[in-house]
């Protein structure tokens, strides 16, 4: 506790890495080291998946968080640890998480190296300015499958660190490309085998007197306790947690850097400044990152604090303007809560007694400027209609589908009260499947689930000529045309370097911002709304009650976006340009009922003017197998609409890189394992939208209208 109280003894850090590379086993040798669990059951207990579904599956779906103690050289440091998720489809959890940590142990694999999800995984740590070290897992499969000897295994060991201080100068920001790279000699590479609980470091060796001849030999004896025997004379806890505490930096050092980011406010202000020094005795500033449902306690939000004292009993206000009472401290220990009085900035701690608040909030004791909104690496590509089996239920059902959308910000839940649809958008099949087995088994709700139906957008391939909206008096005109977004502009939006929203203010920085990444100097000083990847541009001159209408015109741009005149999805990567503009001289004749109506038939026309398409989402995936299963591969994902990019050979083992629409992705991985006899697995990569085929337009914009229930007018 008394670790708690001094931010520069904590240590907040997130274990990421590829699916099945060990990491709850290495939470597991964690907890065992700080007492929490039994040495016996350490790296198989799995304490961190407390989940059925997870036990079941044998994959993390959730991250869970766990504070420890760990003593360096007489010093006690506190650790808050946070399990995170490998597959792709829970990916939206390991992105919160990295906003509540500091540093990231990314966990390889010995044998399978830097995979795409190790990639994705340190993408997301390094876009929220979170240290990684590296951990090299399962080094007993080297010894007792590969037979390598220890000049071997370095040679592997000096290839996956490599790649990795390759990936992180691609990706890190300017100034820590050279400063975060990982190295061998000072600790920040470990290595070991979580399932027998032992790891090595350099310096640790140096200091223990060990080397890998040692290992080699213990493993060669074939007795159970002479690998005992090494897991006490190297415990993984001690050494991987030695590095973290070596390595990584504390909230006092982190905040530094970390706040510019991910605060908008002015660094200059009180709260700038309490932020920046994580001052426990600065205004309160703690942001949700993860929110539970609890029997007891109601909604519990776990999150990071990054200034000021949070105690029982507070008075509180969220981001989102609701008010409330704290009535509960705890610090997590997997499934377990330990309440406690208080806790101050750089924890990770949770706090029950507020209601209706969501993810990525701010909470204070006074409306200060909020966190920026967590940006999550891919957006939800496919849902799933889902009804009560007793109509009875509807009521109970859109109250658990509100708790499961708050529970996980990466689902996309709509509730139509008109048509009584009520669909729920996720990742992929395995991320709806999890979340509806969820509202079966532990919300108890009997329901019925459609097939899954893919998310499309829409867009125009050319420039549209002036068209005129028409308000209904006849009285106010508006020209617009419609055109695509360049493509460089678009791509600012997507990496979050170009934020969305209302541009209310003269900001020159930003005019040069927009103009470098590809926007005409005269059209970047006139863009008022970024919406959804969508942009607005003012091109009108001297209009004179234009300003009193203006945000009327973008709320009906917005609306537009939201649901297009094809198939009422969404657009993306439109230019939309109001050129001119006349308005009834009397403002009463120029209200909502007037503009709205106006601006969405203009744009209706111009969009059809300008040749409206779909688009539709597309994954670049890697598909791994034996290298005599190519073909068999190939006519897998050439019969799935789906296009080879790249193809890489390593030993025996194939990689193929692949775009595979995500239409044809359903029952892909049983179709991968029979066409490889079981030897053959995929990742996704990366996602994108992309146009579709002519011939497939008309057919998929019907199906999507009348599964709609839109007339011909509509």
């Amino acid at each position: 506790m008394e670790a708690m109280k001094k931010p520069t003894l904590i240590r907040n850090i997130a274990i990421a890495a590829h699916i099945d590379h060990g990491k709850t086993t290495l939470s597991d040798n964690l907890l065992s080291g700080a007492g929490m669990i039994s040495q016996e059951l350490s790296g198989k207990q799995r304490f961190m998946d407390f989940h059925d579904d997870e036990s079941e599956r044998g994959i993390t779906i959730d991250s869970a968080n766990v504070s420890m103690i760990h003593e360096v050289q007489g010093t006690d440091f506190l650790i808050n640890l946070i399990d995170t998720p490998g597959h792709v489809d829970f990916g939206g959890d390991v992105t919160r998480a990295m906003r509540a940590v500091d540093g990231a142990v990314v966990l390889a694999c010995a044998v399978e190296g830097i995979m795409p999800q190790t990639e994705t995984v340190l993408r997301q740590a390094l876009k929220e300015k979170v240290r990684p070290i590296l951990f090299i897992n399962k080094v007993d499969r080297l010894i007792k499958e590969l037979k390598l000897t220890p000049e071997m295994m370095q040679e592997r060991f000096v290839k996956i660190i490599s790649k990795l201080n390759e990936l992180i100068v691609k990706i890190a920001p300017g100034e820590y490309k050279q400063k975060w790279q990982v190295n061998v000699n000072d600790g920040s590479v470990c290595f070991g085998a979580a399932y027998t609980n032992w790891a090595l470091s350099v310096p640790y060796m140096k200091e223990k007197k060990l080397n890998f001849a040692t290992i080699i030999e213990a493993y060669e004896k074939d007795d159970p306790e002479e690998i005992k025997k090494l897991a006490a004379q190297a415990p993984l806890h001690e050494v991987l947690l030695n590095a973290v505490v070596e390595h990584m930096p504390n909230p006092v050092e982190a905040q530094k850097y970390r706040i510019p980011l991910i605060w908008p406010g002015d660094s200059d202000s009180e709260e700038g400044k309490d932020l920046a020094t994580c001052n426990p005795n600065g205004t309160l500033a703690f942001v949700v990152t993860k929110i539970t449902q609890d029997k007891h306690a109601g909604e519990v939000c776990t999150g990071r604090m990054f200034s000021g004292t949070v105690r029982k009993g507070m008075e509180v206000v969220t981001s989102g303007g609701k008010k409330g009472r704290i009535q509960q401290v705890f610090i997590s220990k997997g499934p377990q809560r330990v309440q406690i009085e208080e806790a101050v900035s750089g924890n990770i701690i949770g706090i029950a007694g507020i209601k209706e608040i969501n993810v990525g909030e701010t909470v204070s004791v006074k409306n200060i400027t909020p966190f920026e909104d967590i940006q999550h690496i891919f957006e939800p590509v496919v849902t799933v209609a889902v009804e009560p089996t007793k109509p009875a239920d509807l009521p109970k059902l859109v109250e658990i589908l509100k708790v499961v959308g708050k529970e996980d910000p990466s689902l996309k839940v709509t509730i139509n009260e008109e048509t009584g649809e009520f669909l729920i958008a996720g990742m992929g099949e395995l991320h709806l499947e999890v979340i509806t087995n969820r509202i079966k088994d532990e919300k108890g709700m009997e329901i019925k689930v459609s097939p899954p139906i893919v998310v499309y957008r829409e867009s125009v391939t050319k420039k549209s000529k002036e068209v005129e909206g028409k308000s209904p008096n006849k009285h106010n005109k508006f020209y617009l045309t419609v055109e695509p977004l360049e493509e460089t502009f678009s791509e600012a939006i997507s990496n979050g370097d170009i934020h969305e929203g209302r541009i209310k203010k003269k900001d020159r920085a930003l005019w040069d911002l927009m103009n470098e990444k590809g926007l005409p100097k005269d059209e970047a000083e006139r863009v008022k709304d970024i919406y959804q990847g969508n942009v607005f541009v003012d091109m009108t001159r001297g209009i004179v009650a234009l300003n009193e209408v203006i945000e009327l015109v973008l709320d009906g741009f917005e609306e537009i976006i939201r649901a297009g005149p094809l198939a009422r999805e969404s657009c993306v990567k439109l230019k939309i340009k109001l050129m001119d503009v006349s308005l009834h001289e009397d403002s009463i004749h120029r209200g909502p009922g007037q503009v709205y109506p106006a601006i969405r038939d203009g744009l209706k026309q111009a969009m059809a003017d300008a040749g409206s398409v779909l688009y539709e989402p597309v994954q670049i995936m890697q598909v791994d197998c034996p290298q005599d299963m190519m073909g068999n591969v190939n006519s897998v994902i050439n019969n799935r609409r789906g296009q080879v990019q790249d193809m890489i050979m390593e030993e025996d083992n194939l990689s193929v890189i692949a775009k595979v629409p995500v239409a044809e992705t359903f029952g892909m991985t049983g179709d991968i394992r029979s066409a490889t006899g079981g030897k053959g697995s995929f990742f996704v990569k990366s996602q994108s939208f992309e146009q579709l085929p002519r011939e497939l337009q008309d057919n998929i914009i019907k199906n999507i209208r009348t599964r709609k229930g839109l007339t011909e007018n509509q």
